[in-house]
């Protein structure tokens, strides 16, 4: 992974294949930073008038490169676009810098080095440049054999007044561990179902559990048969790779707070006999993206060793069409001993998550929050950047999307209408696993409240769209896995391990 450091050198003084520096859009038009007025004094160069000619305007994340030259010692100067200035007293967005920062380190992708001097007065500035700037290095490449795309960045230095203060060498460390957890998940999302079926996904979070402290129990399918989980078998059992669940322990001497995660990891979703049309399977191997995030967010909180105690379960299956798989009519029992009429066999998400939920509730977790790829619904409703919040709590469902804001992840609350419970109704079963067509990311919701325990605060988190990128990159989002969720669990988990 890409290496970080902080320095008090000068940006212009600093050798670096290439620097990075930021510019706004005022009233009369390109607005330089201090850092860019430094590369302007160092080179001679009138950069405003060379920047406008160039067609930097400023606008958030627009990315400009130009000659080093001579009062500099990088052979490139990387001038990034930061939006609109802030007020007369205000500082940049912690989320402006972060995207202007990963815009940046993208755009020098194969580079041995950059440093970055992007506008940051504190620790938590100087943090979110960091952050987005490692993830903006990120490049998957396991599977490339001729070069293309460039590797990313090698070392990224951040230069500022404020290096060697302690709050800021924490804020740094608290960069390099969330964007080392968001490029796991981001792995793991992007590796193909050839090579991630449910027993590797085990495996990987075996690897991610290799944290001083951190607990892994795996339950293969004997383990699964025997403890009574019929959403997880039956999802699986069409499948030649059978399920698995994990569960990662986190445990703190001081903590006051129980935080128990849930993840989604179906390896492929073929929608079982109940098949998807073929261009709808292609993104299919981002379904495990709940378990991705839940995994790399319990390996996060462990190496920043907050006093939180977490117990993380992550129910994984592929869901394939066979002689053995599921049908719809089919009745599974569940493990909280519920019936489940199965109608149709591409809602198979909400069937582990089911088992899994119930299960995380017998240990009394003061807050359960799940993270899944469930339903395009939740696509139609805040499209592909935005994730659904539905939770049983109105301040947790606050909560959350406080935390996300935060963390830079775009997340808006839904409800959990009541009404949509009478289209659950099964005429032989407790329940359907779908409802009717219209609110089909609300009904899902409702389906796996019916597994929450009464008196667990529990949020839900759909994550069907920010979770894989089909588009081109912008700012820190690379294209294909992102990590989403990543950040706003292990935000969530700081607020509480503070109280």
């Amino acid at each position: 992974m890409t290496t970080l450091a902080l320095r008090t050198t000068a940006v212009t003084d600093v050798r670096a294949d290439a620097i990075v520096v930021g510019v706004g859009s005022g009233s009369r038009g390109l607005v330089l930073t201090e850092s860019a007025k430094a590369v302007e004094a160092a080179t001679g160069v009138k950069l405003a008038a060379s920047l406008t000619a160039l067609g930097q305007d400023g606008k958030a994340e627009h990315v400009v490169k130009i000659p080093g030259g001579s009062g500099v010692k990088a052979a490139v100067v990387v001038v990034v676009g930061l939006g609109t200035l802030p007020g007369a007293r205000g500082s940049w967005d912690l989320e402006v810098l972060r995207r202007a920062a990963g815009a940046a380190t993208r755009a020098v992708a194969g580079s041995r080095s950059v440093a970055l001097a992007l506008p940051a007065p504190d620790a938590a500035a100087v943090g979110a440049v960091a952050e987005g700037a490692l993830l903006g290095a990120y490049a998957y490449l396991r599977y490339r054999s001729n070069g293309t795309p460039s590797a990313p960045v090698g070392s990224i230095t951040v230069c500022s007044d404020l290096a060697d203060d302690t709050a800021t060498k924490a804020a740094a460390h608290r960069a390099e561990v969330l964007a080392e957890a968001v490029c796991r998940a981001r792995d793991l999302v992007n590796t193909p179902p050839s090579d991630l079926n449910p027993a590797d996904l085990a495996a990987a979070a075996g690897e991610a559990a290799a944290v001083r402290g951190l607990e892994i129990e795996v339950m293969d399918e004997k383990a699964l048969r025997k403890g009574g989980y019929g959403g997880i078998l039956a999802v699986g059992q069409g499948s030649v790779s059978p399920p698995r669940m994990v569960k990662l322990t986190w445990r703190h001497a001081r903590a006051k707070t129980h935080l128990a995660l849930v993840g989604k990891g179906i390896t492929f979703d073929s929608g079982g006999l109940s098949l998807k049309p073929a261009d709808a399977m292609i993104t299919m191997k981002c379904d495990m993206g709940g378990a991705a995030a839940v995994i790399a967010a319990t390996r996060a909180i462990a190496r920043l060793k907050l006093p939180i105690n977490v117990t993380c379960w992550a129910p994984m299956a592929e869901n394939m069409p066979s002689g053995t798989a599921q049908r719809p009519s089919d009745v599974l029992t569940m493990y909280s001993g519920k019936t489940v009429e199965v109608l149709n066999t591409d809602a198979e998400g909400r069937l582990i998550l089911a088992d899994a939920l119930a299960r995380a509730c017998e240990d009394s977790p003061d807050v359960l929050i799940d993270a899944a790829t469930l339903t395009g619904a939740a696509m139609v409703a805040l499209g592909h950047r935005t994730t659904a919040i539905m939770a049983n709590h109105d301040g947790l469902r606050g909560h959350v999307q406080d935390a996300a804001g935060r963390a830079g992840e775009s997340m808006w609350p839904l409800p959990l209408p009541e009404e949509l419970r009478a289209g659950l109704k099964s005429s032989v079963a407790d329940i359907a696993n779908v409802g009717e067509r219209f609110g089909g990311a609300l009904s899902a919701g409702i389906f796996l409240q019916e597994f929450v325990a009464e008196g667990v605060h529990w949020a839900h988190l759909d994550i069907a769209g920010p979770a894989f990128n089909e588009t081109e990159p912008y700012g820190y989002t690379p294209k294909g896995g992102t990590g989403a969720a990543v950040r706003t669990l292990v935000t969530l988990a700081e607020d509480w391990a503070s109280r």
